[in-house]
């Protein structure tokens, strides 16, 4: 029965996803605005909210015990920014290998993706250095929280301002297809669109969470702790959405919405979420923790250096997979 749930849900967030996506890609179109900002900030904070509920409804309203509470809230923080850097990015190979091969290339606009990965290294080595400064030092604490929230926001502003001039070098979003509602006689305008988006969104949360609950069930079942669920399983449930709008997008050829999903999701959960788990949980260096952000650092590092040097090929982004099987290796042994 837990595996039928979890079918059936996965079943509802591919069908929202296609939803999503094309309502996406028809608000990008109808406001003329890059696939950065189309990609990076509308469809990863967008789809980021699955994964951004588990941790706040954890440390907020969760179980009874607050060890626990606070090991899910730590765990899905950093789980998230960890299964993005490195298997959700790997998943992309898999999806255009009978296209491109392995010497092919992927060609997100190269701009937006080198500042999506500076501002998430940056932002998550202070998340990395906060472990190591104990929770009786609030003030400082503090300080680091709202420098991840100032990142962020100056994020914001800069994806945002460099929009307009790379509509104008070719790089504005446009859909190519239809919208769905518009094929039952709809028009093509704003509050359809607006009215297609929510509806997509809403299936996705609903397709998460449904499948957060079927993954926590068999967890339960295999006898897993509350932190390895929350930096292992979760995040594969949770993260459902980017990987599938990312997945829609790469076997279109629109690699720049592909990655932007991605790496725009990792300065989101990179920033506002690890400022939460800063100033609400222990925050400490634990083995897994520790090795889940190292691990995470080296896969977005590795990205950058490939992106650095002019061309990202197929094959680069198994390395992301064979971190994340590394990680796996350290955090179950």
């Amino acid at each position: 029965m837990i595996f039928l749930e979890l079918l059936l849900m996965l079943l509802v967030i591919l069908v929202a996803a296609e939803v999503f996506t094309n309502a996406l890609e028809h608000l990008g179109e109808k406001l003329k605005i890059s696939d950065g900002v189309t990609g990076s900030l509308f469809a990863a904070i967008g789809t980021a909210l699955p994964e951004t509920l588990v941790p706040i409804l954890a440390l907020m309203a969760g179980t009874s015990n607050v060890q626990t509470n606070e090991e899910i809230g730590v765990g899905a923080i950093l789980g998230a920014p960890l299964m993005l850097s490195t298997l959700s990015i790997s998943l992309l190979a898999f999806a255009v290998l009978s296209r491109r091969g392995t010497k092919g290339e992927f060609t997100p606009e190269r701009t937006g993706f080198i500042r999506d990965l500076n501002f998430f290294i940056a932002a998550f080595a202070f998340s990395t250095l906060a472990l190591f400064i104990p929770h009786t030092l609030l003030a400082m604490r503090a300080a680091l929280g709202f420098t991840l929230v100032l990142i962020y926001f100056i994020y914001i502003m800069l994806t945002l301002r460099a929009s307009s001039a790379l509509v104008e070098d070719g790089h504005g979003t446009e859909a190519d297809a239809p919208m769905l509602l518009c094929r039952a006689g709809l028009p093509n305008n704003i509050i359809v669109i607006i009215a297609q988006l929510v509806v997509g969104l809403a299936l996705l949360v609903a397709g998460a969470r449904g499948f957060i609950h079927g993954v926590e069930q068999a967890a339960h079942l295999l006898g897993i702790s509350a932190l390895l669920l929350s930096l292992l399983i979760i995040p594969i449930a949770t993260e459902l959405p980017e990987k599938v709008n990312s997945i829609l997008w790469i076997r279109k050829q629109k690699d720049t919405l592909a990655f932007g999903n991605i790496t725009g999701a990792m300065v989101f959960q990179g920033t506002l979420l690890p400022a939460i788990g800063i100033m609400l949980t222990p925050w400490e260096p634990r083995r897994e923790v520790l090795a889940g952000v190292v691990i995470t650092l080296l896969g977005a590092i590795w990205l950058r250096w490939m992106a650095s040097k002019g061309n990202l090929k197929v094959w680069h982004v198994w390395i992301n997979g064979a971190m994340y099987v590394t990680y796996l290796g350290v955090a179950l042994a």
